[in-house]
């Protein structure tokens, strides 16, 4: 029987720069991670595509998707449904496979209650004053959508505790080097490795 693979959460305040240190770790040639892409109800920005960076969809196909118990978390947020299709995340995991989520906030702590066994890393800004430089930078939100993003923000800084990691997105080539450490680590833990040398220990 094989090895169930590792559920990595990845979420922080909005603007931290989540899908760029996802993109900057999946670059990486020898990287063993499944991304589950997430269903999203905003429009993509520029130079993203449908099927990779999210699966964009009306919010009536969204709705639909909840009612019909499709979404291992969902979350509205700012304005637009965000969420994770649970049938390749567990489809994935018993294939011994680990899944990479990069979610918001809200989501992970839905998760957090469906698999309190995975693995979940809080990407954090190195101040709020750079957060915002960040939101700013994107060109694509309004001066009361920045206000709103950093004051949402600030609220899930404060649920940093509900974490198992907490990784400073200070340069995105070092946020992956420890999240790639972290991810390790795990597959180290003493809880894990025991199980598989009981299962050995069985068959002989």
């Amino acid at each position: 029987m094989k090895e169930r693979g590792l559920l990595i959460v990845l979420s922080g305040p909005s603007g931290v720069g989540k899908g760029t240190v996802r993109k900057a770790l999946f670059s990486q040639p020898d990287i063993q991670l499944q991304y589950s892409i997430s269903v999203t109800t905003r429009k993509p920005r520029e130079g993203e595509v449908d099927g990779v960076d999210y699966f964009f969809k009306t919010r009536e196909q969204f709705e639909q998707m909840i009612r019909q118990n499709e979404l291992l978390e969902w979350a509205e947020y700012v304005g637009n449904y965000y969420g994770t299709p649970i049938e390749y995340v567990e489809k994935t995991l018993q294939e011994g496979k680990d899944v990479f989520l990069e979610i918001e906030v809200q989501g992970a702590m839905q998760v957090r209650k469906v698999f309190p066994e995975a693995l979940f890393i809080f990407l954090a800004p190195p101040s709020l004053s750079e957060l915002r430089k960040r939101i700013e930078m994107r060109g694509t939100e309004s001066e009361e959508l920045i206000r709103d993003r950093l004051k949402a923000a600030k609220e899930e800084l404060e649920m940093m505790d509900a974490y198992d990691y907490v990784v400073e997105n200070d340069q995105v080539e070092l946020a992956c080097e420890r999240i790639r450490a972290i991810v390790m680590a795990e597959h180290c833990r003493r809880e894990r490795v025991a199980q598989r040398y009981k299962k050995m220990l069985e068959v002989e």
